[in-house]
Formats: C-alpha cells, sequence, structure tokens
C-alpha cells in the first residue's frame, strides 16, 4: 500500500490546480443539486415493527383525524376571568386554524364531542388541532402561519400560545460555537506548525471534504428519509478527523523539508508513511459506523452509513486535495530558517554543527514518571477513570422531546405552560387502541375499556374514548401522571401492554397496542440499550482482531481494547453529571436536565472506537518499530512516545475543540453525543493512551510483543508505517544504478504451487524487450515461478519487482499488466489480443513452449514475427519450458527470431536444505 500512496502523492503535487479545480466543481455542482432537489430531513426517529409504530401506522389508515402530526393551543386567562368568558374568541381562533392549509382538523375546546382540557378554576384550556400527515407531508409555511395566528391572538385578557409535535424543527442549529471551535483548532495547528499558513491547510481540507458529504447528504434527502441529526453527526465527526488526518500528513511533510528533502519527493513520501496511518485509522472509523446495522435499527443505520462516508471522503481528501495543496504551497511550507539555509547553500542543507547541549524530545519527563513504577500508574488510571464513571448508574435514556428546546422558544414555553398548569402528563398522551370489529356493542366496549385504563395507577385522566368512524377501530387517549420521559410513564405502558391480552379475551378485542409519539420513543430507546451490547461485543472484537493484525501481538490488543472500554465509561460518566446532575449546564449551554437522547451511547462508542484506535496505531506503532530494530522494550516506550506524542496531542486537543463547540449549540439531540465524544476523547488520548499504554507496556516488557505463531501465519499483514516505501526508494536507487528491468529478483524465496516446499533463493534482472525461457521439468517449481513473476503468488523473502511494482504490496499492479496465456491456447490469437497501448511495461506469461512453437510452425506463419514486433516495442515475455536443458523447441524459437540474443533461459528447481538453488543461465 506505502507504494502505491507514494506514487499517488508524486501524482497528486504534479497534478496540484487541476485536482484541486476537481474537488472545487464537485463542492458547486453537488450544492446546485441539493437546492435543486429541495430535499427535507425528518425529526420523526422511529423502528418499524415496535408496537407502537404499529400503532401509528394503523391509526394512520383507520383513523386518519389521530394519525397526523399533532398541534396544542393553550389559552390562559391573565385577568381572573373564566376561560367560558373568552369562548367566541377562542371558537373565531379554532376557526382560522382550521383553515390553514395542511390542518385535517381543529375542533373547538367548548365541542361537546371532543372537549378541550380546562383547569380546575376555568382559568386555561387546551385546544388541539391535527395536521393532515406526518411532518413533510404539509407545506412548511403552514406552521409559521399557525404561530402568527396564534400569536396575534394574545391579548392583554387572554394569552394564546401553541405548541405539539408541529413545532417539532428538522432545522439543525449551527453557530458561534462550532466557529470557535475551529477556530480554536487553527490556533493549535499554527502553535504546532509555528506558522499560520500550514495552518489553514488542513482547516480547508476538512470544510472540503465536510462539504461535499453534507451536501450529498441533503440532495438524497429527497429520496430518502434521513434524521435530522444526520447532518450535524457527520459535520461535527467530518471536522475533527479531517482535520486530524491532514494534521498527521502535514506534519510528516512539514518534517521532512525541515531536513531538506526536495517538495515533490516529500510529499510522495508524507503520504506513503503518514497516510498509510490515516487510512487505517479511516477504515476503523468507518467500519464502527457502518458496524451500526448490527442494531437492526433503520435510522441508526442511515446515521452510521452517512457518517462513515463523511470519514471516508476526509481520507479521500487527505490523499488526493492535501498532497495537491502541498504542492501549489512548495517552498512555503518548508521552515522559514531552514528555506534561508538552503538559499544560501545552493539548494542544499548544510550540516548543523552541534555545538549547544540537545535539549531532551517533547515528553520525556512524562514518559519516565508514568513508567517508573508502571504498577502504581495502572492502579491510579484505573481509580481515576472508574470515578468519573460511577455516575453512569444514573445515566437514563430517552427520546428528545419539546422540553428540552430551547427556553424562550414557542414549543419549550408551551411545554413548561402546560406542566405548570396542567400537569406533565398532558405533555405526553398515550393512545391505546383496540381492534373492535367482532364486537356487536361498540360503544359498550369502549366504555368499558375507559373504565379499566381509568382504574390503573398513574393514569390521570382519560381525554378522549371513542371509535373511528368505520367502528371497528377504538381510541382511547390517556393521560399518564408523569411526564414522557419520567419512568412512572414508562411502567404504565408496560402495564397497560401486559393488561391487552387479557382485555382482548374478556371483551372480545384484538390487537391492542399502546401507541402515540410516547409510546413509539420509550419502544426506540428500549430497543436501542438492548443493542448496546451487541454492538459493544462487535467493536471490542473487532479492535482486538485489527490491532493484532497491526502489532502482531496478543496483549498490545487486548490492552488497547480495555483502555477503550475504560475512556467510554468516563464519557459516559461525565455526560450522566452534566445531564442527569446538573453539573456545568450554564457554561455548556445545556438548557434542561433528564434523560439524555437514546442514540447517544452506542454513537459515542463507534465514534469513540474508531479515535481511540488511531492514537493507539499512531503511538504504539512507533514504539513497535523502535522495539523491532532494537530490542529494548523499555526505551523503544519512550523513543516511540517522544516521537509520536506531540502529533497526537495537537490531534486530540483538536477532535475536543472541534466537539466542544458543537456542545454550545444548545441543540440536545446533538449535545450528549458531544460531550461523550470530547470527555472520550481527552480521557483516550492523555489518560490511556499517554499514561495508561506506556505504563501497561513497561510493566509486561519484552512480552508485551508476544504473538503465537500460528496466529502470526493466520493474521494478514498490515503496513501503517510505510514499511514498504523502504522497498519502494531501494529499488528506485537500484534502478538509478543499473537501469530499467521488467523483472528484478533478489534473494526472492517463494511456496511451491500445489505442493510442499519452496524455490530459491532467486536472483537475476531481466531487461524490458527480454523473452525469458523458464526451464524445469519440476512442474511445482516451474508453476511457482510463472505465478511469481505474474503476480500470482506472493514471495516469503527477498525483492521481486516487476517493472516498478514490488510484491507483495503491489500484486494487483503486477497481476493488472501481465497477459495469461494458458496451457493449451491458441498463443497466435492471444497475442493479437495484446493491447497496443503500455508494452512497454507489459510482461506477456506462457505456460507451455510447445504451444508457442506449434503455433508458429503449424498455424500461423507471422506468429513469430508478432512475437518480434511485441519485444521490439518493449514487452517482456515469459515462456514455461518442461525441459532442464536446451530443448528442440527452444532451438527453434531461437533460430526464427529477428535477434537472437533476446532470448534467455533460467533454469529453476526446488530449493533443498543444504543449496541455494535457482540461478540465472
Amino acid at each position: 500500500m506505502s507504494s502505491s500512496l507514494y506514487r499517488l502523492g508524486l501524482l497528486m503535487a504534479s497534478l496540484r490546480w487541476k485536482i484541486v479545480a476537481v474537488w472545487v466543481i464537485l463542492l458547486v455542482a453537488l450544492g446546485g443539486l441539493a437546492v435543486g432537489l429541495g430535499g427535507t430531513f425528518s425529526s420523526e426517529i422511529e423502528i418499524p415493527g415496535t408496537e407502537g409504530q404499529r400503532g401509528i401506522d394503523s391509526l394512520a389508515n383507520r383513523f386518519p383525524e389521530m394519525g397526523g402530526t399533532s398541534g396544542q393551543v393553550v389559552l390562559v386567562t391573565q385577568d381572573g376571568s373564566t376561560i367560558d368568558d373568552h369562548q367566541s374568541e377562542i371558537d373565531d381562533l379554532m376557526e382560522e386554524i382550521d383553515d390553514v392549509e395542511g390542518v385535517a382538523t381543529a375542533p373547538s375546546p367548548f365541542d361537546d364531542l371532543s372537549p378541550g382540557t380546562r383547569t380546575d378554576d376555568d382559568t386555561a384550556i387546551i385546544g388541539q388541532f391535527q395536521m393532515d400527515g406526518q411532518q413533510g407531508s404539509y407545506p412548511e409555511e403552514s406552521v409559521d402561519e399557525l404561530v402568527d395566528l396564534v400569536e396575534s391572538a394574545s391579548t392583554p385578557e387572554m394569552e394564546a400560545n401553541i405548541g405539539g409535535q408541529v413545532l417539532q424543527d428538522a432545522e439543525v442549529p449551527f453557530g458561534a460555537g462550532e466557529v470557535a471551535g475551529i477556530i480554536i483548532a487553527l490556533i493549535i495547528l499554527a502553535i504546532v506548525f509555528r506558522s499560520f499558513v500550514p495552518a489553514f491547510i488542513p482547516i480547508v481540507t476538512a470544510i472540503v471534504g465536510v462539504g461535499v458529504s453534507m451536501l450529498a447528504v441533503v440532495a438524497l434527502s429527497a429520496g430518502v428519509e434521513i434524521a435530522s441529526v444526520t447532518t450535524a453527526l457527520g459535520a461535527m465527526l467530518g471536522l475533527a478527523v479531517g482535520i486530524d488526518y491532514a494534521l498527521f500528513i502535514l506534519s510528516r511533510h512539514r518534517d521532512q523539508l525541515g531536513r531538506g528533502e526536495d517538495v515533490q519527493e516529500s510529499i510522495g513520501r508524507a503520504l506513503a508513511t503518514s497516510g498509510s496511518a490515516v487510512i487505517f485509522a479511516g477504515l476503523t472509523v468507518i467500519v464502527a459506523l457502518v458496524g451500526l446495522f448490527v442494531t437492526a435499527i433503520p435510522f441508526l443505520t442511515i446515521m452510521g452509513v452517512a457518517a462513515a462516508a463523511t470519514v471516508a471522503l476526509s481520507v479521500v481528501v487527505a490523499l488526493t486535495m492535501l498532497p495537491a495543496l502541498m504542492g501549489i504551497m512548495g517552498e512555503h511550507l518548508r521552515p522559514r530558517k531552514i528555506r534561508r539555509l538552503m538559499a544560501e547553500n545552493d539548494g542544499v542543507l548544510p550540516p548543523v554543527e552541534d555545538t549547544h547541549r540537545r535539549r531532551r524530545p517533547f515528553g520525556t519527563g512524562w514518559i519516565r514518571l508514568v513508567t517508573k513504577v508502571p504498577a502504581l500508574t495502572i492502579l491510579v488510571v484505573v481509580i481515576g477513570v472508574g470515578a468519573l464513571a460511577i455516575p453512569i448508574k444514573d445515566l437514563e435514556l430517552a427520546l428528545p422531546d419539546l422540553g428540552t428546546e430551547q427556553p424562550g422558544t414557542p414549543a419549550r414555553d408551551t411545554y413548561d405552560l402546560i406542566a405548570e398548569e396542567f400537569g406533565p402528563g398532558y405533555n405526553g398522551p398515550l393512545l391505546v387502541t383496540a381492534d373492535i370489529i367482532n364486537t356487536t356493542d361498540p360503544l359498550g366496549v369502549v366504555d368499558d375499556l375507559e373504565a379499566e385504563i381509568a382504574d390503573l395507577d398513574e393514569v390521570k385522566e382519560i381525554q378522549i374514548a371513542t371509535p373511528n368512524q368505520g367502528a371497528d377501530l377504538a381510541v382511547i387517549a390517556v393521560v399518564p401522571e408523569g411526564g414522557p420521559t419520567a419512568q412512572s410513564t414508562k411502567d404504565l405502558v408496560h402495564e397497560l401492554r401486559d393488561s391487552g391480552p387479557g382485555w382482548e379475551d374478556e371483551y372480545s378485542i384484538s390487537d391492542v397496542t399502546v401507541t402515540g409519539s410516547t409510546a413509539v420513543g420509550i419502544d426506540v430507546t428500549d430497543k436501542l440499550s438492548s443493542a448496546l451490547l451487541p454492538f459493544a461485543i462487535f467493536v471490542v472484537g473487532l479492535s482486538l482482531i485489527l490491532l493484532a493484525m497491526v502489532f502482531r501481538s496478543v496483549w498490545v490488543p487486548i490492552k488497547a481494547s480495555v483502555g477503550y472500554l475504560l475512556s467510554v465509561a468516563a464519557a459516559f460518566g461525565v455526560t450522566s453529571m452534566v445531564f442527569e446532575y446538573g453539573w456545568f449546564n450554564a457554561p455548556l449551554s445545556v438548557s434542561v436536565n433528564g434523560p439524555v437522547v437514546a442514540f447517544m451511547p452506542i454513537m459515542v462508542m463507534g465514534v469513540l472506537f474508531g479515535l481511540a484506535m488511531d492514537y493507539e496505531v499512531f503511538l504504539v506503532s512507533r514504539m513497535r518499530e523502535e522495539f523491532t530494530h532494537t530490542g529494548d522494550a523499555r526505551g523503544s516506550i519512550e523513543k516511540g512516545f517522544t516521537a509520536s506524542a506531540p502529533v497526537v496531542i495537537a490531534a486530540a486537543l483538536i477532535m475536543v475543540a472541534v466537539f466542544a463547540g458543537f456542545v454550545t449549540s444548545g441543540w440536545f439531540m446533538l449535545q450528549p453525543i458531544a460531550v461523550g465524544l470530547a470527555v472520550g476523547v481527552l480521557v483516550d488520548a492523555f489518560v490511556v493512551r499517554m499514561t495508561l499504554v506506556p505504563a501497561v507496556l513497561a510493566l509486561l516488557g519484552k512480552h508485551a510483543w508476544w504473538l503465537p505463531a500460528w496466529l502470526d501465519r493466520l493474521l494478514p499483514r498490515v503496513d501503517v508505517e510505510g514499511e514498504g516505501l523502504h522497498a519502494v526508494l531501494e529499488h528506485r536507487h537500484w534502478t538509478q544504478e543499473h537501469g530499467v528491468h521488467a523483472l528484478r529478483l533478489q534473494d526472492v524465496v517463494a511456496p511451491l504451487v500445489g505442493a510442499r516446499g519452496e524455490i530459491g533463493p532467486l536472483t537475476g534482472a531481466v531487461t524490458p524487450g527480454t523473452l525469458l525461457v523458464v526451464r524445469s521439468s519440476d512442474d511445482p517449481a516451474r508453476a511457482s515461478f510463472l505465478a511469481l513473476a505474474a503476480g500470482r503468488l506472493a514471495p516469503s523473502s527477498g525483492v521481486l519487482a516487476v517493472h516498478d511494482r514490488l510484491a507483495p504490496d503491489d500484486l494487483g499492479a503486477i497481476q493488472g499488466r501481465a497477459h495469461w496465456i494458458p496451457t493449451g491456447s491458441d498463443v497466435a490469437a492471444r497475442l493479437r489480443d495484446v493491447p497496443g497501448r503500455g508494452l512497454d511495461t507489459a510482461v506477456i506469461f506462457i505456460e507451455r513452449l510447445e504451444d508457442l512453437v506449434h503455433g508458429a510452425t503449424a498455424l500461423d506463419d507471422t506468429l513469430v514475427e508478432r512475437l518480434d514486433a511485441l519485444l521490439e516495442k518493449g514487452a517482456t515475455v515469459v515462456v514455461g519450458s518442461r525441459t532442464t536443458s536446451v530443448s528442440e523447441a527452444e532451438h527453434h524459437l531461437q533460430g526464427t527470431l529477428r535477434d537472437p540474443r533476446r532470448l534467455l533461459a533460467l533454469a529453476v528447481q526446488r530449493s533443498t536444505a543444504s543449496v541455494s538453488e535457482g540461478a540465472l543461465a
């Protein structure tokens, strides 16, 4: 992978203006598409298949008057008069509401059939109105008209207020907090780079990535129902990871420029090294977010996929637009002091004289402190994080209602007024429905059900009890004692559902359901809570596998997963402190305390998993690299930490700044997630990765890097530190010294195909335009060499290069340039099919020499001419021969070639324990 990224970096830098133009055009095109399609987001959160949702769907079909979005008008007298004194004004207001487009019904609260709820002193009344369908099915302008009508109805004698679901807004609030987060990120970047010029680049690339992804989501919302929180979550996550990924690559580029490297070369190397880690880091976040499908909750899956797409775009931007911008900036990104020194020395950085005592690397004191007594450090961290996690016991989950809106908004003010004047239960009535088609006395059954429900504890009032017009569905509106998110209301829902089967038997009815927005919210919360454990198992299991692949260790993945769980516990604990206990409400702009949004835990777990793995990879991979080179377990911890800590600290602080900026938006749907992520990143980066991880590694010593041999063979190898780049650069230097070769082998050993054993070590090189005959009477040995050169077999060790592509990193590219002609094929026809373009890098494999010679002598006398033409254009041909010496077919071929010197032969055989086989002849 690193070799491909190296070439990608050079390509993006060379096409810099074109690449930037492509991204700008894409941004503008998606913007036009989003505006043109006019997509809208949904504020409804539902889970198909739950009882509450089935009830809502049934009402929409069989009792549409009660199936649409509801609204409330709360009227309160101000002069001591009764509400009856204002009946004519209220009736006129409800008639005006009924005339608004999109309103299905708006009966007078004084109507005998559907009377409004009054206070005991008759100074306040609630009028209900119903919209035609759910949000999005009626004009948005209708809501503004309704608000204006109600507000204009207020007089000094009577105050009118509008509330209910109709005021739920799908618009995502963005404000000064998000801008402040970006500004803080810019300041941190300027400190890291000691210049504002490079600091702007990660901000620009992050904004482009988020802009493209969010505009795409807006366009998709025209045809797919997408929750409104999706865009805010994607923007928050995209900004954070986009800035961080660019930081990792740009900081490597700046370090290399500071050592005097060429700009173009540095861009390629930065992408090959840090780019590899960015891809792995991005993939962990993407997999965790896409993994939300295990919850089997559609809206959550869509949120996860949208957020994952944003992260994927951030990675793509970091690998394409970022190197293009680095190429445009050129020498301006080189530190000013280094630039001046190189200008004074003909573009070469002179050796720096070490006349001063070298300062200790950043973080040396801290890493020595935490690893001095590692067991004590581990104990302190566990106790400290454990203390932060204690409030988890009080963390309650629910879906946000109008009581979580900002104070001062009509929705929140009306919600609070209803709770104060009538009781909290009036903000979240329950609807009990029953199929009564089999009964002969529908009205009597409805009365009996009303009486049964009214006798239950926690029921304050029955608002409505009526059959529909077809007398086949009964609906009973139940006002609970508690509010929509109160535990007593949840208990009442479960009690009603438990009583349903008994009522079905007693009254000869069927399909008793408890529904309404409150019941649906409870169902969604229960489903999300039950999905937490499967998702936790998924992400922890995934982290164990991924980290075992990267670090070739058993203990490092276990330690990383335990650390991740500690970070999650701290995030949940602090979230509970803020939203349940009310701590730090004022500075965080939190306007309500109580249950947090139900999908907060699972979203925080998914996102934090990817970010925690990022920090683990960036820190521990450098430690592993040092240990691999030196074998010094303790010293590798210090060197790896001091090399990686500054960038990781900056990345973590940027993440925290961006997440904290979204906390101050005041949007309760997003606030708990932002708090959880900010705290989780802070704890994970500074407490877990920079404190606990070094202590655990110091305690384990060399055992930290132990991996059973069988597991080592089973796990694929992942290059996240650009180790393959060394091979690419070495091959470049070799090519500069020896010239371009189509095939290069140096101490190559490979397993046999279809047999036990191996071939090699093989050493030699073949120039382009050569016909190479591979001789061997050992079919597996000959087949193995052909497969090896064609990219169909990975070498066990050594250097194998086909033109500028190296195995095993570039096996796909090698296969793409190989043209395979199997045994028994019409060689002449297959050679005619070889494209004329790219012949100078093409390698043609003919599995059996006899097929080539037979085709030339018996089928097509122009075949050798065609072969000569291919060789003349730079194509390389590799042919298998089943003999160990020069065969008659090979003699014939050599005699008919225009230039017999193009023919070379290689004898191969399987390796033995005593002799290294395989030499070019």
